[in-house]
């Protein structure tokens, strides 16, 4: 077997209606609630989110909410990303820093989501 990457992963919410402006005004995901549940798209990924613990089987032996450190891979300058973030009223847990991540060096930006989840917002350099 040989694994290729991440198809999608599961958050818990407290609220949804929260939620689902934080990931769709603030990130710029879409919204996908077909079937009943909850989903953001992004690129050829999606976060589901569960309402409750264990809304859907099989699931985490132990969902909790505010419990998910997530990085995101994002297009164009960590600057600018920076800029449109605080110009939509997110709060910024750090500047632009520099991290490793699995495709090497990166700029990054963390914010958290309203379920107190840490968000990694990661820029490669081109090239």
């Amino acid at each position: 077997m040989r694994i290729s990457g991440i198809d999608h992963m599961v958050i818990t919410t407290e609220n949804a209606e929260v939620c689902i402006a934080f990931y769709t005004e603030i990130l710029g995901m879409e919204l996908d609630c077909s079937k009943g549940r909850i989903a953001f798209r992004f690129g050829n990924q999606k976060i589901n989110v569960h309402r409750r613990k264990a809304e859907y089987l099989p699931a985490s032996k132990n969902p909790t909410v505010g419990s998910v450190d997530l990085c995101i891979i994002a297009e164009g300058s960590i600057e600018e990303i920076q800029t449109e973030l605080k110009n939509k009223g997110a709060v910024l847990e750090t500047g632009i820093v520099f991290r490793n991540g699995a495709k090497g060096k990166m700029s990054s930006i963390y914010l958290r989501d309203p379920d107190g989840n840490l968000i990694e917002i990661g820029v490669y350099p081109e090239g």
